[in-house]
């Protein structure tokens, strides 16, 4: 691919920036409490592997989330656990049908979408296994041009809030300038380091959810649907 130009439909144009969607708690409500479940998950996970009381079980949990993005690059790092072992006992193991399911204003937000400026892109720290799970549960897959995922078959682990998991990011989705990178995600680190790189960044902070201090990023949102006012330029002058 030439730095500034891309094929669609055979003819080359300009390459589109790019819009890159968290994908839990942003998608989809953070009151689902899909995240309350996983983290029960890795507690149980955490305290029979690692052979720990439930309270340091939760401990070391929380420990590790906040030094790395990641309860799993913990595991791996001091641990050795088998990342994809983890994935089934925790991620695929959630019960997800019936808990997540499609929202007709996120489809009509994405619908609206004006793909010949902008590529719809999704960027998560789950393993492809629950991106993919979450997006057909919410039927909005067709909606993205692809998905850049921590790889738990992959050792060391990239994950956001890592430099490293934004640029792959960007080698996955085509793009080459920083400037040419919108995000939106739930979490503050996630919006902070994305801001620091030169994305431009919306984080979400649902209502009910208190505003942190000092904003994350340069744009603060309490419902996806305000990405319409935020950033104009990348959406069809009227709702589908």
């Amino acid at each position: 691919m030439e730095p500034d130009k891309e094929k669609q439909n055979g003819v080359t144009r300009p390459a589109r920036q790019v819009f890159f969607f968290d994908i839990d708690n942003c998608l989809y409500p953070k009151s689902a409490k899909v995240h309350d479940m996983m983290a029960d998950l890795i507690d149980k996970y955490f305290a029979t592997h690692l052979s720990l009381s439930m309270d340091d079980a939760v401990r070391l949990h929380r420990e590790y989330y906040q030094n790395y993005g990641l309860a799993i690059e913990g595991l791996v790092r001091h641990h050795e656990i088998d990342p994809l072992d983890y994935n089934t006992k925790v991620d695929d193991a959630l019960p997800l049908d019936g808990i997540i399911k499609p929202r007709p204003e996120l489809k009509q937000l994405l619908a609206g979408l004006d793909t010949t400026k902008v590529k719809p892109w999704l960027l998560t720290n789950a393993y492809i296994n629950h991106a993919k799970r979450v997006v057909r549960l919410l039927e909005v897959e067709d909606f993205f041009e692809g998905v850049t995922y921590c790889d738990y078959s992959s050792i060391p682990l990239v994950c956001k809030p890592h430099s490293d998991m934004y640029h792959k990011a960007m080698k996955e989705a085509g793009v080459d300038k920083y400037e040419d990178c919108f995000f939106v995600d739930d979490s503050y680190s996630n919006c902070k380091a994305a801001q620091a790189l030169g994305w431009t960044t919306a984080h979400l902070v649902e209502d009910g959810v208190p505003l942190p201090k000092t904003p994350a990023s340069k744009y603060q949102i309490r419902h996806l649907e305000e990405l319409r006012t935020v950033f104009p330029q990348f959406f069809k002058s009227a709702p589908e």
